[in-house]
């Protein structure tokens, strides 16, 4: 586990946990998120998690399957429908007092999201957010109805407890898509997912990771 501090009036400890089961990683930030007070400082973890489906409070579908293809379904408390999280993909949980930065939740979504699209940005990926549909997208050709021409390459999903969030966002890099295609991702049936590489980018999940960490931090 690597802890670093980052400077500034507002701390945030970044924790670094490698690859690691779902499940312990949640049940690890639900419980660090509900023991901390005024004074705990500010953490931001990043992890890779093994093949995972989670579906989250808000369901646009119905699906009650505790495995798929299996792959486990576990039930989460964050907003949101269903997603996957896999290797090849970077998690960042940004656990956060709201308050005490003066943050309202729609501000932090928004700070998520941009510091999604500037890391993709640095490249070479232009990406985007789609009005009514939480996440970040990029241009692809096809696809069908309100997603036509574009696909997710990040999902954001967030919960706030006491002032508190927790949960986060997935950022795409270079995995296998494949078990997308068994769900309607975030509930939408016409989303398609993709990812960096399918892009044309060649980066090292690692470089992404550091200049993901260095977006967040830098805004938050």
């Amino acid at each position: 586990m690597d802890k670093r501090v980052s400077p500034g009036s507002e701390p945030i400890v970044v924790r670094r946990l490698g690859r690691r089961p779902y499940q312990e990683v949640y049940e690890a930030m639900r419980g660090w998120t509900h023991a901390r007070t005024q004074e705990t400082v500010d953490e931001l973890w990043l992890v890779e998690h093994d093949p995972v489906y989670t579906m989250g409070r808000s369901p646009l579908t119905r699906d009650e399957r505790t495995e798929i293809g299996g792959i486990p379904v576990v039930a989460v408390d964050r907003g949101g429908d269903m997603t996957y999280h896999g290797p090849g993909q970077i998690v960042a949980y940004p656990l956060i007092d709201l308050r005490r930065r003066g943050l309202f939740v729609r501000e932090f979504v928004r700070i998520l999201e941009a510091s999604v699209i500037e890391t993709l940005a640095a490249f070479s990926v232009p990406a985007f957010v789609h009005a009514g549909a939480p996440g970040v997208y990029a241009a692809l050709a096809g696809g069908s109805g309100p997603f036509q021409g574009e696909a997710k390459i990040a999902s954001l999903g967030v919960h706030v407890s006491r002032g508190a969030s927790y949960h986060g966002l997935a950022l795409n890099v270079d995995m296998d898509l494949r078990p997308f295609s068994a769900i309607a991702p975030c509930g939408y049936q016409a989303l398609r997912v993709t990812d960096m590489r399918a892009l044309g980018s060649g980066a090292a999940p690692s470089s992404v990771l550091e200049k993901l960490q260095e977006a967040l931090l830098a805004r938050l």
